[in-house]
């Protein structure tokens, strides 16, 4: 079975619904290079099969009996590591407030599930293939069950920083739920700037992470609306379907313009803009994910002699922006996750 299997992606498919089980099933194994190698109607189920089966991918239902998707995860990522990329709906705020548990986990993504009569649309088909095809190669880690109940250093400011016209400016994509929140939940609640984000999520899911957030970090966490002001001790991320920039006077200014390299919102746009208004007073920072998104825009920052960071290889679940950035002589310093609140508190 092995060698008939060689070079091809073997894919468990955890799903309760059978008529979705199905659409999965038929769109995967339309690809040659994808076979569904077996199907589980419940977390429990697949978390007894995963071990013999050894699937390339698992993509895994939320909302499911005896095991939601949630608990699945944590056991999986803890007791057999493979790549998870969740299909789930972003209706209902309690599972998207799962699915960014899930991701904290491990898992590695989320896609939009579609209905019924609408699954097997071209769209559909297209982005479940190709992140398969992408995630599958990912080298995940282990995750204990016991991880999150490890305590976050709580970081207070010091009472002489420097705080007049700063800035921190943060760009990530796959693994950067996870390594904004051990971030974020550094912060105090009176941290003395304002901090934007453009994290890379499927639309739809961007409010459910900004709430994920909120609920998890002493420092209040949002979505970006057009035209308001940067203040202190708030987080804005960037809505989902927009390019969004800082302007004059430290507001929001948020346009309906086309992807810039296939990101909309781009971080490069962002941290651009940053770079523009802030100068000096700007703290760019790069974390975990593919491409080269943020690369340029973190070297206008380091242009104006502002303070950039990146996230190192070890600690990113895809080291290819902060890499990107790196090659492009961009940061001044490269950091774990759990050590950059701590270079971002030095600089302030």
């Amino acid at each position: 079975m092995e060698t008939k299997l060689k070079g091809i992606i073997k894919v468990l498919i955890v799903e309760d619904s059978s008529l979705m089980c199905k659409v999965l099933t038929n769109i995967l194994n339309s690809d040659s290079g994808i076979l569904v190698v077996g199907t589980a109607y419940s977390g429990r189920e697949a978390v007894n099969i995963v071990p013999s089966l050894k699937p390339d991918l698992i993509t895994m239902d939320m909302h499911m009996p005896v095991m939601d998707g949630l608990e699945a995860t944590k056991q999986i990522m803890a007791y057999n590591p493979t790549p998870i990329l969740l299909i789930s709906t972003s209706e209902e705020k309690l599972e998207t407030i799962k699915i960014f548990e899930a991701i904290s986990y491990g898992a590695l993504d989320v896609v939009e599930k579609g209905n019924s009569d609408t699954a097997e649309d071209i769209k559909f088909r297209n982005e479940l293939i190709e992140k398969v095809k992408f995630y599958s190669s990912v080298e995940v880690i282990h995750h204990p069950l016991a991880k999150l109940e490890k305590p976050v250093k709580q970081l207070e400011m010091p009472k002489k920083a420097a705080l007049g016209g700063k800035i921190v400016a943060i760009v990530a994509s796959t693994g950067g739920p996870q390594a904004l929140l051990l971030i974020l939940k550094s912060l105090p609640k009176d941290f003395p700037c304002g901090i934007v984000v453009v994290q890379h999520i499927t639309p739809g899911f961007v409010d459910g992470l900004a709430e994920w957030l909120n609920r998890e970090c002493k420092i209040h966490v949002k979505i970006a609306q057009d035209s308001e002001e940067v203040l202190p001790s708030v987080v804005y991320i960037a809505p989902s379907g927009f390019q969004t920039r800082v302007e004059e006077g430290g507001r929001i200014h948020l346009t309906d313009e086309g992807p810039r390299e296939g990101h909309r919102p781009s971080g490069d746009i962002l941290l651009e803009s940053v770079a523009r208004i802030y100068k000096r007073g700007a703290i760019g920072v790069i974390l975990t994910g593919m491409g080269k998104d943020g690369a340029a825009g973190i070297k206008a920052i380091k242009q104006v002699h502002g303070h950039t960071i990146a996230q190192d290889e070890k600690s990113s679940v895809i080291f290819g922006m902060p890499k990107a950035a790196i090659e492009m002589d961009a940061i001044d310093k490269v950091l774990p996750t759990d050590k950059i609140a701590e270079e971002i508190f030095r600089i302030l």
